[in-house]
């Protein structure tokens, strides 16, 4: 059995890679240790922001990754992690700066090393959109998890019990999505009315999509496999985890500006977070942590659809990413909490077999 040290040996060996450069760059750009020391704590803080922001996507992630095969599970360790850290880090903004000013990329980058606060104010202006899709493909990603007929066990007993009541009713979770993101809109200005239902619209079709084809691949390994040997598709579950990742990210990138508006502070420190959050997933996979904390994951889905209500609100309202940090936290540690005290009260249920 992996000891919990290899689960997390090559995150902290990206993290020492990445505090290298970061003293590099400080040294070379400012040529003061001051300085240096500056753009370094600024790394720490980032990355410690990202991992708050982002373990209840582990959570997630691990629910998931637990019935992918095992090479899938590298695959989203290893590919995953590049598209995470190069894909959403740094393609993603500087994309926005792309489209938003109508330049090049080589354009967009040279606006973020030599115009920061130029490039802040485009990434920020984007936020409309940004908070329009990933606010509703959060929301959906958690209400899907309580609206699920098979789900029998229930955290918050009297809401999960009475929500599991209308889960036959066909897309009752769209539907409130739907209606949350109208009411959003009708607190917003003309111009921004029409971009963020247009985003909205784009993340529910996003969140459709990826499960269609998740669900279509599954049915040809379904063909192939004998009955009760049927793993989740590796790829769809793959897509699955990519843009829920992505949709993670879009919080943590816009949040990262109040610390900083240059664009290599904020991949580098972003980036370590971004890799410890892939380790706690597989660390949470392969010890079996979920099965052996039942309301764990409730917790975790209860953190991401509070999360995907206050990005669509913060498309009107600012909403300081400690408190939705905080929010999520304690949703999570009351989760475990009641988690432990289940198993006290019932060991047998406690009772798990680590994922191999």
């Amino acid at each position: 059995m992996e000891t919990i040290r290899n689960y997390y040996t090559f995150s902290f060996g990206f993290t020492a890679v990445c505090f290298a450069l970061a003293a590099w760059y400080g040294w070379s750009s400012t040529g003061s240790i001051t300085a240096t020391l500056g753009i370094l704590w600024i790394v720490v803080v980032l990355s410690i922001l990202e991992v708050s922001l982002s373990f209840d996507n582990a959570v997630v992630n691990a629910t998931v990754l637990r019935d992918m095969d095992p090479v899938w599970q590298q695959r989203f360790l290893t590919i995953g992690i590049l598209i995470a850290v190069f894909g959403m880090r740094i393609v993603f903004p500087i994309a926005i700066v792309a489209i938003a000013a109508r330049v090049g990329p080589l354009e967009a980058i040279s606006l973020s090393l030599n115009n920061p606060a130029e490039y802040e104010r485009i990434v920020s202006e984007a936020h409309i959109g940004i908070a329009g899709f990933g606010g509703a493909f959060l929301a959906m990603v958690g209400l899907t998890f309580f609206f699920d007929n098979d789900k029998e066990v229930h955290w918050i007993a009297a809401i999960e019990k009475t929500i599991n009541k209308f889960s036959n009713v066909p897309a009752v979770e769209m539907g409130l999505v739907l209606v949350l993101v109208y009411w959003v809109s009708t607190l917003l200005v003309p111009a921004d009315k029409i971009t963020f239902l247009t985003a909205a619209v784009l993340g529910l079709v996003t969140f459709i999509a990826v499960h269609a084809i998740a669900a279509i691949i599954e049915e040809r390994e379904a063909a192939k496999k004998a009955a009760g040997q049927i793993v989740k598709s590796g790829l769809g579950g793959f897509l699955y985890l990519e843009v829920l990742d992505a949709s993670f990210s879009f919080d943590g990138v816009i949040g990262a500006f109040a610390l900083s508006n240059n664009m290599v502070i904020i991949a580098l420190g972003l980036s370590v977070g971004a890799m410890f959050v892939r380790s706690m997933t597989i660390h949470l996979v392969r010890t079996g942590t979920l099965a052996q904390y039942r309301y764990l994951e409730h917790g975790a889905f209860w953190a991401i659809i509070v999360l995907g209500v206050i990005m669509l609100l913060s498309a009107r309202y600012h909403i300081p990413e400690t408190i939705t940090g905080l929010l999520g936290a304690v949703l999570i540690g009351l989760s475990f909490w009641w988690s432990v005290r289940h198993n006290r009260r019932f060991p047998a249920d406690a009772v798990t077999t680590p994922a191999d």
